[in-house]
């Protein structure tokens, strides 16, 4: 198994993750919070894939899939096409409402292909470029790969794990 081997593997999780998180799911309770302050799933899966998607075409220098393919436009979301959803407010979490779990699969869908077909042809070598100089240690192409992966797991087993606790109630 290759390094490229991994990633792939690594982001397919967090793909089949995110569509067991959101599947046959209404607007209302990819919208619902466990409590008035936390992330709803919907929020939490637009936040991952957001994540991801800025990350990678930092890393690539591709425009990023939400506004190449128009996904900013679809969403409808009260925010700048840059935002990703970090330091979002109890407010702003509210105001991300997605009409359906398939804009959201979509999306991700859309990200995770563009992701896998780029880090599919990584070498082991290629991991120990610096990508960020503005850290000390500087980071580099396999931290901040892994920092993606690991963020979007977490946020993908908080979607995960919400869903279980609406469909209980």
């Amino acid at each position: 198994m290759t390094v490229a081997d991994v990633l792939v593997d690594g982001f397919d999780r967090i793909r089949e993750v995110v569509h067991g998180a959101v599947e046959d799911l209404s607007a209302a309770q990819l919208a619902e919070r466990l409590d008035g302050d936390a992330n709803s799933i919907g929020w939490l899966v637009w936040h991952l894939t957001r994540v991801q998607d800025d990350h990678l075409a930092g890393l690539t220098g591709a425009e990023q899939v939400w506004t190449a393919g128009g996904w900013d436009e679809r969403f409808g979301l009260p925010f700048p096409a840059a935002d990703i959803g970090y330091g979002h407010s109890s407010d702003d979490v509210a105001a991300v409402r997605v009409e359906s779990p398939d804009l959201l699969t979509a999306y991700h869908d859309a990200v995770h292909d563009q992701t896998v077909a780029w880090v599919g042809k990584l070498t082991e070598s290629s991991l120990d470029e610096v990508v960020d100089e503005n850290w000390e240690p500087p980071v580099t192409l396999a931290v901040r790969l892994v920092s993606v992966l690991s963020d979007d797991l977490q946020h993908a087993g908080q979607a995960a794990f919400t869903r279980g606790i609406l469909l209980r109630r």
